[in-house]
């Protein structure tokens, strides 16, 4: 999930309300120059960054590359961050550096955003571990960073003028992800006996046509229907997914994509509307569970894409049938019907992510 670290420069009295003020909105993360890390925890979990060890950061943050100080973070399982001043070609460089000797963090601090080609290092980090963040004078920086590559930086760092443009960036995370959804035509269901599938309950409540997106293949994800429709042998469950195999992957909010086993309480994953509308979702529980599956094959094109889902009435696919979304039973879906899959093919994008592995799977 993307992050936002305000800049807070000055003493507790200077900055009580501000950080207050974030925290309501559900910000957490800041950056400090004075010692008021004890009055920010006092706050609740927040996670602080500092360029003073003294000042007891959740992450220290240092103006210079030192390898060894690095290696000694890592060793300690501390993390360590790097704020890069780009102004020439060459600071590029050394922010790829960085990340390359192992730091947690590396924040890219710009006089002019305008003259900056960020397109470069988003192009080069964001399939390492290293975490890229921007630092930021206004708002509409902030999205202009988000939506870069359309991959966009991990997280910016702000400081804020007024309460009102706190609550303007908070909101920028929180508009609707959209999807591009394909129909794809069935062409085997299959009973394949046991395995243990997962099921996911969120802490909210999904609607008629939402679900979540699971496959056997990063490439092709089926829509998974939630269990918002009631039957005659259950009521409805309209917080819950029940997703398929432990091996599955799900599409998270950030892009990526997790196995199902992996998925637990606290775990962020992305609710999506048949019509390709996405939300992010906390999860309260995850259960994982022997019973019967069903393997599920659609065609697109000229690829087959596969999901394993629990055997049972109330698992739903949603069906497009005369341009109508209709959430169909497992038990009702036959070979020749179009089912909903959101497709990304070789070369493609997830969330612009370029997928460029070369990778077979059956």
């Amino acid at each position: 999930m993307k992050q936002i670290v305000l800049h807070l420069d000055g003493d507790w009295n200077a900055v009580r309300e501000t950080a207050i003020n974030a925290m309501t909105s559900g910000i957490n993360n800041f950056l400090i120059e004075k010692d008021i890390s004890d009055k920010l925890r006092e706050l609740g979990n927040v996670v602080i960054y500092s360029f003073s060890e003294d000042l007891k950061p959740d992450v220290v943050i240092d103006k210079s590359i030192d390898k060894q100080k690095i290696e000694e973070y890592s060793k300690k399982s501390e993390s360590i961050g790097h704020w890069i001043t780009v102004k020439v070609k060459k600071d590029e460089e050394v922010a790829i550096n960085a990340a390359d000797l192992g730091s947690n963090v590396v924040i890219i601090s710009a006089t002019d955003w305008k003259i900056i080609p960020m397109e470069n290092i988003i192009a080069d980090l964001h399939k390492k571990d290293t975490q890229l963040y921007a630092e930021v004078k206004n708002v509409e920086e902030a999205r202009v960073m988000f939506e870069t590559l359309e991959i966009g930086v991990d997280g910016v760092v702000f400081q804020p003028k007024t309460d009102e443009e706190i609550s303007q960036i908070k909101k920028l995370l929180r508009e609707e992800i959209e999807l591009k959804l394909t129909p794809a035509k069935i062409v085997k269901i299959k009973e394949v006996g046991s395995g243990d599938r997962v099921c996911i309950d969120t802490c909210s409540l999904l609607s008629v046509g939402e679900g979540m997106l699971i496959g056997s293949q990063s490439m092709g994800l089926f829509l998974i229907h939630s269990e918002s429709i009631p039957s005659e042998f259950a009521d409805p469950r309209p917080f819950r997914v029940n997703a398929g195999a432990v091996h599955a992957y799900i599409l998270l909010p950030n892009g990526k994509t997790q196995y199902l086993s992996e998925i637990e309480a606290g775990s962020e994953v992305l609710i999506v509307s048949n019509k390709g509308e996405g939300r992010t979702a906390t999860v309260g529980r995850s259960k994982i569970e022997k019973r019967p599956l069903l393997l599920i094959e659609a065609q697109i094109k000229d690829t087959i894409l596969k999901t394993l889902v629990q055997n049972a009435e109330t698992i739903r696919l949603v069906k497009r049938e005369n341009n109508e979304d209709i959430p169909t039973s497992v038990s009702e879906l036959k070979e020749g019907d179009d089912i909903l899959v959101y497709y990304v093919p070789k070369g493609g994008r997830h969330f612009g992510k370029p997928v460029d592995e070369t990778i077979l799977e059956k």
